[in-house]
């Protein structure tokens, strides 16, 4: 499954094999190596590869918080500032006996093999992390801002998606003030309106999907991109296809016919008590 956006920083997301395993103990990298990365393209990467390895492109050490705890930006606090600057190459290999047959296709993965593939990587991923990082965090959970995404006074105007079910034939594009998408399920819509709104999205529509949908919109200035988080300094960001658009609130409201309103909810904190520059391979 890939998820590519052009938007001066394109951000790759490929899944390229899932993990087998039994979680009697934690899950460790066999070895690892961190660098620099020497790239100039701005690209960020991460490719989770057949036995339970892994490969990141150009990632600072904040998307890889986000990754491995499942949190996004607004969600981790504290930390000195290179966490969201200096950006890493990463090349892990799991420990022998972690798989010993290939995962299926990416494409034909069920949700309960993504789910398990994701969740054995992260836990992986915070080895890593606590280890060459010597990252130290506490979770707090705090009563924030959030939306709650309901269904609008006029009705919903989502298409009720005829694809087959199944995570393979969900697809979803992503770029600079456009989303679209095929067999999209809500939970996924709200991670993205989440990322680029910078707080919590809870969906209390009580519609079920997946549905087929297209959203276009003119962002605020500095608004983050797809993924969540601001391009890194210097990058000139393209501007979205309609400048003269209309906002992400009218667009959801005129176009999908939900409403954004805004409330109070617990939110999940993650809080970096300790961290330092990776130790040398």
């Amino acid at each position: 499954m890939m998820l590519r956006t052009m938007a001066g920083v394109g951000w790759t997301v490929l899944l390229a094999g899932v993990l087998s395993g039994q979680a009697t103990a934690p899950l460790t990298f066999e070895v690892a190596t961190v660098k620099p990365s020497t790239g100039d393209d701005h690209r960020i990467g991460i490719q989770m590869l057949p036995g339970g390895g892994l490969r990141t492109t150009g990632t600072t050490l904040k998307f890889l918080l986000t990754f491995a705890y499942d949190v996004r930006d607004f969600q981790i606090s504290g930390g000195p500032g290179w966490i969201n600057s200096d950006r890493f190459d990463i090349t892990a290999k799991a420990e022998r006996g972690g798989s010993d047959s290939a995962p299926p296709d990416p494409r034909s993965m069920t949700d309960a093999q993504m789910k398990t593939a994701r969740e054995q990587m992260q836990q992986r991923l915070q080895g890593l992390l606590a280890e060459r990082f010597q990252l130290v965090i506490h979770r707090e959970t705090k009563e924030q801002s959030v939306y709650a995404l309901v269904v609008g006074k006029t009705g919903s105007k989502l298409k009720e998606s005829q694809v087959t079910s199944g995570e393979g034939h969900r697809m979803m594009r992503m770029g600079r003030g456009q989303i679209s998408g095929e067999g999209v399920p809500l939970e996924m819509l709200t991670n993205v309106l989440s990322n680029q709104l910078g707080r919590p999205v809870i969906d209390r529509t009580g519609l079920q999907g997946p549905f087929d949908l297209k959203l276009e919109w003119t962002p605020d200035p500095g608004q983050a991109g797809p993924f969540g988080g601001l391009p890194p300094p210097g990058v000139e960001v393209p501007p979205p296809p309609d400048p003269n658009g209309p906002s992400l609130f009218t667009a959801v409201q005129e176009q999908l016919g939900l409403r954004l309103e805004s409330t109070k909810g617990p939110v999940q904190m993650i809080v970096i008590d300790k961290v330092e520059k990776p130790s040398e391979n």
